[in-house]
């Protein structure tokens, strides 16, 4: 079983652009893996995370394992909508295994936690990214530069952020959607 880890950011755009490069970057892996069934490690957040785990739970055999930064019903508070948080609980129902992460001092630290998770129990990444610095600690760029550090197949989706302290999403333009792979 391939396990992919997954990456990214919350508040994107051109979601068809997006999905569309999900399946090419799953396609590869599956080409480098045949027969290989796959596993999604994400932790449901909005956005990327829900991205890919709903393109690999559509494959035969898929799994997902949620390794969760808080409690369940605090981490539900983050999500921005009623049909978001159902979302949520409906990718929560078709999970093999819920990780539920120690306690941590901040929601950063714990958001920090799950991260290094996905990329402690993952053979590829996924991540749908700007190829930006974090707008954060343990942000989308962090994994990444870690992943790349660690040498981990990655498949990276080209796709905008947000403007810096606003959910206002940005399109990386004719950018937004190519897939770029790193030892695939």
């Amino acid at each position: 079983m391939i396990r992919i880890g997954v990456t990214g950011h919350r508040i994107l755009t051109d979601i068809e652009k997006i999905d569309a490069a999900v399946e090419v970057a799953l396609r590869r892996i599956e080409d480098r893996f045949p027969g290989e069934a796959l596993t999604v490690i994400s932790a449901l957040a909005e956005g990327a995370d829900r991205i890919v785990a709903r393109h690999v739970l559509a494959r035969s055999g898929a799994r997902l394992v949620v390794p969760l930064p808080l409690r369940k019903s605090d981490y539900m508070a983050d999500f921005t909508s009623k049909e978001s948080r159902a979302e949520f609980l409906n990718l929560l129902e078709r999970t093999a295994d819920v990780v539920e992460m120690p306690r941590a001092p901040s929601r950063e630290q714990a958001y920090e936690a799950a991260g290094n998770y996905v990329l402690d129990n993952s053979d590829v990444l996924i991540t749908i990214w700007d190829g930006r610095e974090a707008q954060g600690p343990g942000g989308t760029a962090d994994i990444v530069q870690r992943a790349r550090k660690r040498r981990l197949p990655i498949a990276w989706v080209h796709a905008g952020n947000r403007k810096p302290d606003s959910h206002e999403p940005v399109s990386l333009g004719d950018e937004q959607g190519l897939v770029t792979f790193e030892n695939i």
